[in-house]
């Protein structure tokens, strides 16, 4: 469902600047809403709509017009559901409570024991024991007064932010270690068998390679100016908060296809032998 909405709205955002129609930018800020809905990692997408702004082909006004289109219906499609929660729980939770949850499982110490972990055993007993640990956290977080949803997302973010301060070094190299999976091109051979590790490396490194030309060779330099910045910002976001390498699927691979076949396109055009009659 995510993967659907973030295609749909990138396609109606970039038909609506073309044309240009306010009533699609509209509609491209609403279905990006629904994908923030669907997975709050996307709200991190809202900023790109006012990239109409840098388009030069219109003028300032329009532009201007078409970046507010967007954000309004951004703010029509998400605002029910941020006034719903402002409602029930008196807080200001734009789409759901997970964000300093998923901030501490990034970032606290059982992150660093995490990539200490080398065997599908020592694995699980990681996992036994971090999901103790979590429940106990919880349990002390809403015993203290603080079990609200928002209270209880800043208490976790704020008991990860104490634990990194006491060794930034450390915290410098586990954003590196972080990065480094999310661009890895294979999964992790700790869970799936070498076939797999092998295989699924094999491709993601000749799409990567194709979708590299691609990018390097697209007419369009100002749609991939924002393609780039996509790419930057969805890794920026997660590496920040935390890394699954399935996570990147839904953002990076749809731009590794599209700009892939491209590139494999001008790869076989240039390749193809000459029709031209000989001299």
């Amino acid at each position: 469902m995510f993967l659907a909405l973030l295609l749909g709205a990138g396609y109606l955002f970039l038909a609506a600047v073309d044309r240009p129609s306010t009533s699609l930018a509209l509609v491209a800020g609403g279905t990006t809403a629904l994908a923030a809905l669907t997975r709050a990692s996307a709200l991190a997408l809202a900023p790109f709509l006012l990239a109409p702004i840098l388009d030069r082909r219109y003028p300032f006004r329009a532009r201007a017009h078409l970046a507010g289109s967007a954000l309004v219906g951004f703010l029509f499609v998400l605002a029910p559901w941020t006034l719903r929660n402002a409602i029930v729980f008196g807080e200001f939770l734009p789409v759901n409570d997970a964000a300093g949850n998923a901030f501490y499982q990034g970032n606290s110490d059982w992150t660093i024991r995490f990539y200490e972990v080398r065997t599908r055993a020592g694995y699980d007993a990681w996992m036994r024991a971090f999901d103790a640990d979590m429940r106990r956290r919880t349990e002390e977080i809403d015993r203290s007064g603080r079990g609200s949803p928002a209270a209880r997302s800043h208490a976790f973010a704020a008991q990860a932010l104490a634990e990194r301060r006491r060794d930034l070094a450390g915290w410098a190299r586990l954003l590196l270690r972080k990065a480094w999976d999310w661009l890895r091109p294979y999964p992790d051979p700790m869970f799936w068998p070498r076939a797999i590790v092998f295989g699924a490396g094999t491709y993601y490194l000749f799409l990567s390679s194709l979708g590299a030309v691609g990018l390097v060779k697209a007419p369009r330099t100002g749609v991939r100016a924002f393609v780039l910045a996509f790419l930057a910002v969805t890794l920026i976001a997660h590496v920040v908060i935390i890394v699954v390498w399935r996570y990147r699927v839904p953002y990076w691979d749809p731009v590794a296809i599209l700009y892939g076949v491209f590139g494999a396109g001008t790869l076989l055009l240039r390749w193809k032998p000459s029709t031209s009659p000989t001299r």
